[in-house]
């Protein structure tokens, strides 16, 4: 398996907008530049902002143009493209030479075009609710907030709602950096015919939210079971003697919360404002670090994005070197394994099924080549979706 790595930009020339006027820093001047004038910078930003909002409101209509251009159809979910907007991102992150950072200008350029095309109609995007879980903040990472969330009571109504078409897409957990795979999810692929489109990696910062002000007065804490597994040595630490009780969500837990002054519940900071209540401590997972990755699923299979990575669903025969026949092709082929995961495939006693992920797309010719010669070894072979690596 090959790590990520991310290429080291090179150096680009300064630009300087006209609209700032000439640059006024100059290496090695014999005198030192006078302070600028806060009323002319003002002046000056009041220009950009216009200038943006017009190109903005021009992009907006080129927008409708791409809409009017597709001709009439069914739905907003038919005009959404997750590889163009893949793209899109990319170019942004090449772009960037500063000074704001590669994600804050890809939140900023995801919003512009959730408003865009939210101007046919609002995506409908289900997610394990109810408000204020971090499957939400998933959602609007992906698809920016001008969307019509729907918070759904766990993962199994995700997957239904979608599969119903009551959800245009849904954003379900499949895994953590600490703790490692939520099984459920898994699950749901061996008879769900849903594919994913899309990857969202969302950094967890876990807070105590309550309505007491002080440690010493918490007695009880409501979490779902992994947030407790992230935050397991601080609990320790800090409250040792609390009874602690796992609830189906993280917001679930602020909800029961902020209804006892003795009571508390580990959630992410927007928690706290969807349900009243204020962080005693935070961040407070173990791992500075701690990611879940998140599966964003469809109806059906997009085109290459040109950074793409397949998931697959593969039933093995029982036979010997099954599994080593199973992964070769892809070794041959060049193709890079990113994950494998084991789960019981439901078809019979001791029968197992893989979840591979792949680096690459299924209609990419590698990997047309690889799954055919698969297909000789395993007894089934699902794609479950190929679909644009995470951004930023």
């Amino acid at each position: 398996m090959k790590e990520k790595t991310s290429k080291p930009k090179q150096a680009k020339a300064r630009k300087v907008s006209p609209l700032l006027g000439k640059d006024t820093v100059s290496a090695g001047a014999a005198s030192p530049a006078l302070p600028p004038d806060l009323g002319e910078l003002r002046q000056r930003i009041d220009g950009i902002d216009r200038h943006i909002q017009e190109l903005i409101a021009e992009r907006a209509q080129f927008a409708n143009q791409v809409g009017k251009a597709k001709g009439k159809l069914a739905a907003a979910v038919d005009y959404y493209r997750p590889e163009r907007e893949a793209q899109v991102l990319r170019r942004v992150v090449d772009r960037n030479d500063g000074p704001l950072n590669d994600e804050v200008l890809v939140r900023l350029f995801r919003e512009i075009m959730s408003a865009c095309l939210a101007q046919q109609e609002p995506l409908k995007i289900g997610f394990l609710g109810p408000e204020g879980t971090h499957s939400q903040q998933a959602v609007y990472k992906h698809f920016g907030h001008s969307i019509h969330g729907l918070p759904l009571a766990s993962i199994e109504e995700v997957f239904q709602e979608v599969e119903a078409g009551d959800a245009d897409f849904g954003v379900v957990p499949v895994e953590n950096s600490t703790q490692g795979t939520i099984q459920s999810t898994l699950d749901m692929f061996l008879t769900s015919k849903l594919r994913i489109c899309g990857e969202v990696e969302l950094r967890v910062h876990q807070h105590l939210l309550s309505r007491a002000n002080r440690l010493e007065d918490i007695e009880r804490v409501y979490s779902h079971p992994q947030s407790f597994a992230q935050c397991k040595a601080w609990l320790r630490q800090y409250l040792p003697k609390a009874e602690k009780i796992a609830v189906t969500s993280n917001a679930d837990a602020a909800k029961r919360a902020r209804n006892a002054d003795d009571a508390a519940a580990i959630a992410g900071i927007s928690a706290a404002t969807v349900y009243g209540l204020k962080s005693l401590a935070g961040p407070i997972e173990d791992r500075p670090d701690n990611t879940t990755r998140f599966l964003v699923l469809g109806r059906e299979l997009f085109p290459p994005s040109g950074n793409d990575r397949t998931s697959l669903l593969v039933f093995i025969k029982d036979q010997p070197g099954a599994l080593y026949h199973v992964l070769a092709p892809f070794a041959k082929h060049g193709l890079s394994m990113n994950r494998i995961e084991s789960r019981p495939g439901h078809t019979g006693l001791w029968q197992y099924a893989f979840f591979i992920d792949i680096t690459g797309h299924a209609q990419e010719d590698a990997m047309r080549r690889a799954l055919d010669e698969v297909h000789e070894f395993a007894q089934e072979v699902k794609v479950l979706g190929s679909y644009p690596v995470a951004i930023a």
